[in-house]
Order: structure tokens, then C-alpha cells, then sequence
């Protein structure tokens, strides 16, 4: 169903609106789930379509994120769909070179050393221009979905891409990364400055493009410590939503719910749910009710099953699953996972999960 390429405009009717319901905290019949990496490698589908093909090369293609989009979305019956990319096209918009090495993972040919290194970016970007190709898969897959559930775009947050940039992949300390921090306060904030502005238009532009709803991730949240996300995280979270929302205004396109998920930011609950997003989505490290007590009734929350109880027998996930919706509560709520799916988990498995929150959210619901 990916073949045209089509318009932003006239789209097909929203047949599920449940997950844009409960993140805009209104009530639902039952609560809705999606998981990060919900288009990944547990599935042998996508293995097969990935198969011949450069990791960033298909990101590049709008017809294969379309089709790894909907693959889930064929198996289960989720409640959203992500739009199939990556956050590292961002570092690629300011000029970086990533390529994905097979068993490392994401890696930069040149990461950044110096301060000097920030004049090699580039210092304003035309995201139509450099992240155009994630446009043109939005539209195509908004239409591809024919208005089955709403579909999420994303960004990774500017302190995550940053890590990424200065580390050259991944890291167990961030070390690098946050040594600028210390070292080199002022160049860190203007980097961070940088790629905040882009994130702004890329997340401006796929609305425009036809996402329903958009996630930040802050996945390195939790290599900093309270004072160092007060300082170089949390300003640029804030700044994200007022300015994607005010330029969404603007152009007068659609006010989509924000979710903010800041892994391992425990710490941070409080700050993040005045930071402007609709919902805030949560890793495992927290208990449900803390949470909520945290956060407060005005922000819709988002998680946060521990990703490695999909390993347990399938009973023992919906037993869990039933726990985590009577201490979260069902309204005001989006059932997923802590973290995104590991790439060795059973596909059926991941359907217990989905069925088993719709089966207890509804039985909830009724008594």
C-alpha cells in the first residue's frame, strides 16, 4: 500500500482516536497501547525487508518506512503507530556522517573533540531540504494507514543528540559528552541551542507532513544527575514544546499532543510535567502510584512495563500487565513499555502484551 507519494492534504477519516483521546486526557472506553520500537527487529517481516539494505539508506526511503510502519500494525491491534526512523538523522541535517556498524551499533566517522569542531556543522539547516525524505514517508504513510489508528512522529532531545555527537556512538558513562559539560559550558549551551532550533522545525515540519502526535526522546536522561539536567537538559525540553507549539499556531496546523520520555529522569517528574507536553512517558525504574503522586492529574502519563517481562510466559504479562493498570488507572493513561522492544523477543508475546491491556483496561472500565 506504500506506492504513491502523495499529498499532505486529504487524508483519509480517523477510525481510532483513542490514543489521541487519552494523551489530550479525555475519557476512554479503554486504555490504549504502543510500544517504542514497535516496527523492529523481533519481527521477522522487518528482518526481511531491512535485509538488503543500508540501515540510513532505508530511513532514507519513504516506501520502506511506510512499509516497516505498518508491518506491527498488520499483527497486532495497537492503538498508534510510530513513523519508522531514527534520531541520528538529526546530527546528519547539521553535515555529520553516521553509518551503522553491524554488532556496534550507530557509530560517527567524526565525532566531535573540540570546541572547534561545532564550525564544521552547519549553522543553519533547511530541514525540507536535509530531512525532507522524512516528510515524504509521514504523508505516505499517514495515507497508507487509511485512518486505522493516528500516527506519532519523533525527535531525539538536543542533550541525547549531543551525546551521541561527542561519544561517536554509544556509551556505557557518557563520559566525553559530559565532560563539555564541565569543561566547556558555554560551547555545550550552543550546541545544544543549535540542534534545539532544528528539532523545533523538524517536529514543526512533520506535522505539517501529517503526524498526529509527536515524542522527544531524552534517552540519555539518565546520565546526568538533577543539577546537570537542570542545566543542559530540561531548558531545551521546555523550549521545544512552547516553540513547536507556537509555530504550529503560526501556520495554523494542527496543536498535536507532545510526549516527553526522559529515560531514567525519576528525578526530573516533577520539572517534566510542567515542561509543556500533554504526556510524560515513564521507563520502568518507577512505581506507578509515585508517579502519578509526582506528576499530578493534569498530565497524561505513558509506560512503563519493564521491557524484559515480555520474556515471561504469556499468562505472567497479562497478570503484570493487570497490576500495572490498576496502579496507574486507566484514563489519563497510555499503556507501553519502559523502553523500546529488544530484537530477540517473540512476536506472540508482544500481542499478550496488547491484548492483555485492552482485555483488563475494558473489564476495569465496566466494574
Amino acid at each position: 500500500t506504500c506506492s504513491l507519494l502523495r499529498s499532505p492534504k486529504g487524508f483519509p477519516k480517523l477510525k481510532n482516536d483513542t490514543f489521541l483521546r487519552a494523551a489530550r486526557g479525555e475519557e476512554t472506553e479503554y486504555t490504549p497501547v504502543w510500544c517504542m520500537r514497535q516496527a523492529g527487529r523481533y519481527l521477522p517481516e522487518f528482518r526481511e525487508t531491512r535485509a538488503s539494505q543500508d540501515f540510513f539508506a532505508t530511513c532514507q526511503s519513504p516506501k520502506l518506512c511506510c512499509e516497516l510502519t505498518l508491518q506491527p500494525l498488520r499483527r497486532f491491534p495497537l492503538d498508534a503507530a510510530i513513523i519508522f526512523s531514527d534520531i541520528l538523522v538529526v546530527p546528519q541535517a547539521l553535515g555529520m556522517e553516521v553509518v551503522l556498524v553491524p554488532g556496534k551499533g550507530p557509530t560517527f566517522t567524526e565525532p566531535l573533540k573540540e570546541v572547534e569542531d561545532l564550525l564544521k556543522l552547519r549553522q543553519k539547516v533547511d530541514v525540507t531540504a536535509e530531512l525532507g525524505y522524512v516528510f515524504q514517508a509521514i504523508t505516505l504513510t499517514r495515507h497508507s494507514l487509511e485512518g486505522k489508528v493516528p500516527l506519532i512522529g519523533f525527535s531525539g532531545a538536543p542533550w541525547t543528540l549531543m551525546s551521541y555527537m561527542i561519544e561517536g556512538g554509544g556509551s556505557t558513562t557518557m563520559a566525553k559528552a559530559k565532560s563539555w559539560l564541565y569543561r566547556h559550558p558555554e560551547a555545550s549551551h550552543r550546541l545544544l541551542r543549535l540542534l534545539a532550533d532544528v528539532v523545533i522545525d523538524y517536529l514543526v515540519g512533520q506535522v505539517a507532513a501529517g503526524a498526529q502526535a509527536l515524542q522527544l526522546f531524552e534517552s540519555h536522561a539518565g546520565h546526568l544527575g538533577p543539577e546537570l539536567f537542570q542545566d543542559f537538559a530540561l531548558p531545551y525540553i521546555r523550549d521545544i514544546a512552547q516553540a513547536v507549539k507556537s509555530k504550529l499556531k503560526e501556520e495554523a496546523l494542527p496543536l498535536v499532543p507532545m510526549i516527553i520520555f526522559a529515560k531514567d529522569a525519576h528525578y526530573a517528574l516533577r520539572d517534566l510535567a510542567h515542561a509543556g507536553y500533554e504526556v510524560v512517558g515513564l521507563d520502568w525504574t518507577i512505581r506507578p502510584q509515585e508517579a502519578r503522586a509526582q506528576i499530578g492529574k493534569h498530565v497524561t502519563l505513558q509506560g512503563n512495563l519493564d521491557p524484559c517481562a515480555l520474556y515471561a510466559p504469556k499468562e505472567k504479562i497479562g497478570e503484570l500487565v493487570k497490576k500495572m493498570l490498576e496502579s496507574f488507572g486507566t484514563q489519563r493513561y497510555i499503556a507501553n513499555l519502559g523502553h523500546g522492544l529488544y530484537p530477540d523477543m517473540n512476536p506472540e508475546h508482544v500481542g499478550a502484551f496488547v491484548e492483555a491491556v485492552h482485555a483488563h483496561s475494558h473489564h476495569i472500565n465496566k466494574h
